[in-house]
């Protein structure tokens, strides 16, 4: 996003001020946000989509396209943008949790993972994703394929992160 010096460049505005007042204007109506070091990024309404429906996914029903709202995927998948990034899957040990390798997972740090959460996690110095498990006091890791096995830590079991969405994407 451009500075204000660079807004005001672009726009042709001779005040900062003007700029300050355009920007806020922007935000009060979510189209810009101010980050933790005072920087303008893209507010939740940027990148905002139409939510135009809903299909059903059972029996066929009649549908009519309205417009109920719009929302900005980052909006729908994030509540914590600075403890939120994504990872690309490789390997097929979740895949009947519907997790599939070139799926793109959104994890979130700082989580503290429940049991049947679905984890990153470092378990005696590798990394993995599996469904975080605890029981009588013992956390393990188990895969969603029945052709792996649980693990068990032998040394330890580092919680990373928790997943929060699977993104694939069907057609390049």
């Amino acid at each position: 996003m451009p500075t204000y010096t660079e807004i005001m460049q672009i726009i042709g505005y001779k005040s900062r001020n003007s700029v300050f007042k355009l920007v806020n204007k922007l935000a009060d109506l979510h189209y810009l946000e101010k980050d933790s070091s005072g920087r303008i990024i893209p507010g939740r309404l940027f990148h905002a989509v139409k939510i135009l429906g809903i299909v059903e996914a059972g029996f066929p029903s009649a549908a009519e396209e309205e417009l109920i709202d719009t929302i900005s995927i980052d909006e729908f998948l994030i509540s914590n943008k600075e403890a939120t990034y994504m990872l690309k899957v490789s390997g097929d040990s979740m895949k009947d949790a519907g997790i599939l390798p070139g799926d793109i997972v959104l994890v979130e740090r700082g989580l503290e993972a429940k049991d049947g959460d679905i984890a990153i996690a470092k378990v005696d110095g590798e990394w993995t994703m599996k469904y975080f498990r605890k029981t009588g006091g013992k956390a393990y890791l188990e895969p969603a394929n029945e052709k792996y096995k649980p693990i068990h830590p032998r040394e330890s079991l580092v919680i990373a992160a928790v997943v929060r969405a699977v993104i694939r994407k069907y057609r390049c």
